[in-house]
């Protein structure tokens, strides 16, 4: 069997998503098991390898097929990251449980939640949602670009989405449709166009056929605007509001938690009100940074109220 130094740098290879170290260790408990005259586990172990190689070159050549439509997030966020109310963070909870125990689920007939709606304004946790659930799968996050895909290939956009949904069926990963407003629109509305109903219809299909093993998150600012005939399509849908004074504070211990500080948060939480979460992130970060340069020991109230006035007199 392989030394228990090889048993954990397997593990580390797996959970960092480096799969040129996996195989290498792997070759290495092969050679390992070939000393010790297990010639047919060795030769297992080895073929496994060969084979998995070989999947991994055409997925290679699949992505980069698509690479102008399709980018990897490598962000790397966890579920205690999140500062959203607690039913939303349920939701989120269970569907990364579900996707766990699938196994479990399938032997009963059942799936888990793997085609996910998220809507809701601009800087509200939504990406960072796609994000955390690659994360806790350990699964790659690939966000599709919508826009690019609709502005630059007028009339080839449903071939290209056939491509990005076969990527989907043979490389398991977390993926994002940001931006989705730009197809999921209605298409009763008079000044469609018929690329774009067209473009619905084809999203749809592939949507409901997939069965892969991938996860499907669609990201919208907007649910008042989608097409009715997709919600039906969909596991699940996310509703992302505005932070509550609640989500600030935690927003804000949440950045501020490596630094000292002494907030007087009966100040700061009203002049925060009606910002998204992205927008209050900056506002910490920027503070940080001040403090960092200038040297400043502690983040006081009046420094990040400073800060927040800079902030929303940029706002237009």
């Amino acid at each position: 069997m392989a030394t228990s130094e090889q048993l954990k740098a397997l593990l580390n290879a797996h959970y960092e998503q480096n799969d040129d170290r996996f195989s290498t260790i792997a070759l290495q408990v092969a050679a390992h098991e070939a000393r010790k005259g297990h010639s047919s586990l060795a030769y297992d172990i080895k073929s496994i390898i060969d084979k998995s190689t070989n999947i991994f070159t055409d997925n290679n050549a699949l992505l980069n097929k698509i690479n102008h439509l399709l980018y990897q997030n490598t962000q790397s966020n966890r579920l205690h990251n999140l500062v959203l109310s607690s039913e939303l963070k349920n939701k989120i909870e269970n569907i990364i449980y579900e996707y766990k125990n699938r196994d479990k689920l399938t032997a009963h007939g059942l799936t888990p939640r793997k085609k996910i709606l998220l809507a809701g304004d601009p800087g509200t946790g939504k990406t960072m949602t796609a994000s955390v659930i690659a994360t806790e799968l350990h699964l790659p996050l690939f966000v599709v670009q919508i826009d690019r895909l609709i502005s630059r290939y007028m009339g080839e956009t449903a071939t290209l989405l056939r491509d990005v949904f076969e990527c989907i069926s043979q490389v398991t990963g977390v993926y994002l449709f940001d931006e989705f407003d730009v197809i999921g629109t209605q298409r009763q509305r008079s000044n469609d166009v018929g690329e774009i109903g067209r473009v619905v219809s084809a999203f749809l299909q592939f949507l409901e056929q997939n069965h892969s093993q991938s996860i499907i998150i669609t990201a919208t600012n907007s649910k008042e605007s989608l097409d009715q005939a997709l919600f039906r399509r969909f596991d699940d849908i996310l509703l992302y509001k505005k932070p509550s004074q609640e989500d600030i504070k935690g927003l804000i211990l949440l950045y501020l938690a490596k630094y000292k500080h002494n907030i007087d948060f009966e100040m700061i939480l009203p002049e925060l009100s009606n910002l998204s979460h992205a927008e209050i992130a900056k506002i910490c970060n920027h503070t940080i940074k001040y403090s960092v340069l200038k040297d400043i020991p502690k983040i006081d109230t009046q420094l990040l109220l400073d800060e927040i006035n800079n902030w929303k007199s940029n706002l237009i």
